[in-house]
């Protein structure tokens, strides 16, 4: 059965559900190692009414954010079971394809969401394991020097692993994060009966009365709160692995109760030992678990980077199906699952900026300066294209939508204006990697533009085409042509070129385009479209459609192509490429500063042979010039 369905048996739904703890959660679940120390590290006093005051805080942003903003409200806008913020951007373009304005307006905010994305997957490997590294501070003083040495000797492992694919590996996440989470509850319990009065943070009036007592300082412990729920758009990302009902019933069921638990328990231990400080979560253990502890944080930060490189992975291959970013080599990782996928490019980009972070910050309570306004940044993104998606496909009314936008609006500003203070001391890193990616995804986006109007205007209809056959009919040659073009109307520049110069046709012709669906799968019956041209039925237009999750395999779809009717031998076929090289004319539409960029990525973007995987020995090239 589908994970994307929502009729489970009950094993079934419990095995979604064990999965979804292994994965979804990782992020979320291993802020408890220093969410709770950042939100003192300025200076706030440790006392019972300030650690109250935190809690409440972290209490009441888990349940407004990540509870009933994600879990509840979002979660409810899947494309086909997928979630994300792709498939966010794709549903809120649905509902707006009468309105240009708005569609160029989702685009830009969804590209800009997607970008602070990956600002958020170069920061969470390196705090998550650090922080975790961190323990040996607690358990043995004397190997301080070495933290930051194992840190990258940890994450040098996990970036080289990616190669092997998640699968194996993927089969002790659920296990560790449960077991993980149980150790949060239990700790938490222990020390929440030394200090039962800590259950009172639950009440509002003390996150109101630590804000209004403590005016700007409480609006900076805002940016602390914020880690508390970094990872919250996780749930809503990873639904089309586990569905809706699987990931709900594993957060509100068991990781939710240990996440509070496990906070409430380091404010119970600081209102009586204020020096825990130091590093409350590990000072929640007793003295003969800490190496143990260590262990299982080490392994616990080390899923919930692995849960954000793999999603780096996920939503690059959407945004270059989708036409938004350069080819890249993309290696699929198990014949099972579609999903586990490998990019080589983005995994050593990823590795090298967070060696550099690491290096950098050398601890996480600096990192901590720089996380959060990536993930504040990007849960605005998601409220504003939630909202259009409430209003244009769900059609609430205008009160109620607004009500969803304003309040949730209201909060996300909060945080966000909060982490903006800690642009100077590191905010700075992913706003940088953010603007970089999408610069880099709206030329890309512009250039293309821009190539497919310069193709068009050498626009020649197969009509016409045909007919200049009839008057002087060309040699012709055993085998079957398939030419690769991204247009979808005409015959393609590279098939006139080949035609101009060598004045043969092959006896079947094919014109083959693969469209990219703003959907995430297509089914078979709508895979393929055939229509023939020609007196003698030898020239085919071909589309295949894919969705954007789906692999983009030429040999898979020629396959189809017999089972309606199309006989493609393939001992006897030859591929026509255009290898295309690119100039910019002086008046050309692309401003100046953005012309080497695009010339850069085109000329760099993985070659259609590779992408589309089609076998080298069947490809002719042909080079075509364009001017933009």
């Amino acid at each position: 059965m589908s994970a994307n369905s929502q009729n489970y048996s009950k094993e079934q739904l419990a095995g979604l559900a064990l999965g979804a703890i292994g994965v979804v959660f990782g992020d979320i679940g291993t802020s408890p190692l220093y969410a709770f120390k950042e939100c003192f590290h300025d200076g706030l006093s440790i006392d019972k009414n300030h650690v109250l005051g935190v809690l409440s805080l972290i209490f009441w942003s888990l349940t407004l954010v990540v509870t009933t903003k994600y879990a509840v409200f979002i979660m409810r806008a899947d494309n086909k079971g997928e979630g994300g913020i792709m498939a966010l951007m794709v549903l809120a373009l649905h509902g707006s394809r009468d309105n240009p304005g708005r569609m160029r307006f989702i685009i830009t905010i969804g590209l800009l969401g997607a970008s602070l994305f990956y600002g958020d997957s170069i920061i969470t490997p390196a705090i998550s394991v650090l922080s975790a590294v961190e323990g040996l501070q607690i358990v043995a003083p004397q190997l301080e020097h070495y933290v930051l040495p194992i840190t990258i000797a940890v994450l040098s492992v996990l970036f080289i692993m990616q190669a092997k694919g998640t699968g194996h590996v993927g089969k002790i996440f659920a296990p560790v994060m449960c077991v993980w989470f149980g150790v949060l509850a239990l700790m938490g319990v222990v020390n929440i009966i030394n200090e039962p009065g800590v259950l009172q943070a639950i009440n509002p009036y003390y996150a109101m009365h630590v804000l209004w007592e403590l005016g700007w300082h409480g609006f900076l412990i805002m940016g602390a709160v914020v880690l508390a729920i970094t990872g919250a758009e996780a749930l809503y990302a990873d639904m089309g692995h586990f569905g809706l009902k699987p990931i709900r019933y594993a957060w509100f069921g068991f990781v939710f109760p240990a996440l509070l638990l496990n906070y409430f328990g380091q404010g119970a231990l600081l209102i009586n030992h204020p020096e825990a400080i130091q590093n409350p979560f590990y000072l929640l253990a007793p003295t003969w678990a800490l190496y143990p502890l260590l262990i299982l944080s080490t392994l616990a930060t080390v899923i919930a980077s692995q849960a954000v490189i793999s999603g780096a992975f996920s939503v690059t291959r959407q945004a270059i199906q989708l036409g938004y970013c350069p080819r890249m080599n993309i290696f699929h990782t198990s014949g099972d699952e579609m999903g586990q996928v490998y990019l080589p490019a983005v995994n050593w980009l990823l590795m090298v900026s967070v060696f550099i972070l690491v290096l950098s910050f050398k601890s996480s309570s600096a990192l901590a300066s720089a996380y959060g306004i990536a993930v504040t940044g990007t849960m605005i993104v998601d409220t504003v294209l939630a909202f259009i998606v409430i209003q244009a496909l769900w059609k609430w009314n205008t009160v109620t939508s607004v009500t969803f936008l304003s309040t949730f609006l209201v909060i996300d500003v909060l945080f966000f204006s909060s982490n903006s203070l800690k642009i100077p001391t590191g905010g700075w890193l992913p706003l940088v990697v953010g603007t970089v990616l999408f610069l880099i995804m709206t030329t890309w986006i512009k250039g293309r533009e821009l190539l497919t109007e310069s193709q068009n205007e050498k626009h020649v209809l197969f009509e016409d085409l045909e007919a200049e056959i009839q008057k002087n009919p060309p040699a012709t040659v055993p085998g079957t042509a398939i030419y690769l073009t991204r247009s979808l109307h005409g015959v393609p520049p590279v098939f006139l070129h080949n035609f101009e110069h060598n004045h043969v046709l092959h006896e079947q012709v094919v014109v083959l385009t693969i469209v990219t669906k703003d959907e995430p799968y297509v089914d078979e019956a709508h895979r393929i479209k055939i229509r023939a041209y020609g007196a003698n039925g030898n020239f085919y237009r071909v589309k295949f459609y894919f969705g954007f999750k789906q692999p983009q395999d030429v040999r898979w779809a020629l396959e189809l192509c017999e089972q309606h009717g199309l006989h493609v031998n393939q001992k006897k076929v030859s591929f026509f490429l255009g290898r295309e090289f690119i100039s910019f004319r002086r008046r050309s539409p692309m401003p100046a500063w953005r012309r080497p960029i695009f010339r850069f990525l085109f000329h760099n973007s993985s070659s259609a042979i590779e992408f589309f995987k089609i076998p080298v020995d069947w490809v002719i090239e042909l080079g075509i010039r364009f001017e933009l």
